[in-house]
């Protein structure tokens, strides 16, 4: 890794394949991890809201995904003592910084979706 002038940070280097930025990509690049971040954009949620939110995942993969985004530093959970236990799921400062980049990705996504299913389509066919 490279240290990035004036940050008391070092900066990966995404093109090295030992650089663990790899890793980072793996998790900002899960399509769980995009919907979860999306959703969780507009405030804190509990995981029964984040699982209608998103529709389609496993309580599982959700749980797994939120350990993820949690042991990484962009999620933070909150058990409150509680009958029944209330947990609550929200961004941390690192988190919210991936709204922009994760809102970018959503945006491309829906509207160029016609266009890469006819891509795979056309592909398929030939």
């Amino acid at each position: 890794m490279v240290t990035e002038q004036g940050s008391a940070f070092e900066r990966g280097k995404l093109t090295d394949p030992d650089c663990p930025t790899r890793l980072v990509l793996d998790r900002i690049g899960d399509k769980w991890t995009v919907l979860v971040v999306t959703l969780l954009a507009d405030g804190p949620l509990r995981f029964t809201q984040l699982r209608a939110g998103i529709g389609g995942v496993a309580p599982k993969v959700l749980t797994q995904t939120l350990r993820a985004l949690e042991r990484d530093g962009l999620v933070t959970r909150t058990a409150y003592p509680e009958i029944p236990p209330k947990v609550i799921y929200e961004l941390t400062e690192l988190g919210h910084s991936l709204r922009a980049p994760v809102a970018a990705i959503a945006d491309w996504s829906e509207r160029n979706v016609n266009r890469i299913l006819a891509a795979r389509t056309a592909h398929d066919q030939a």
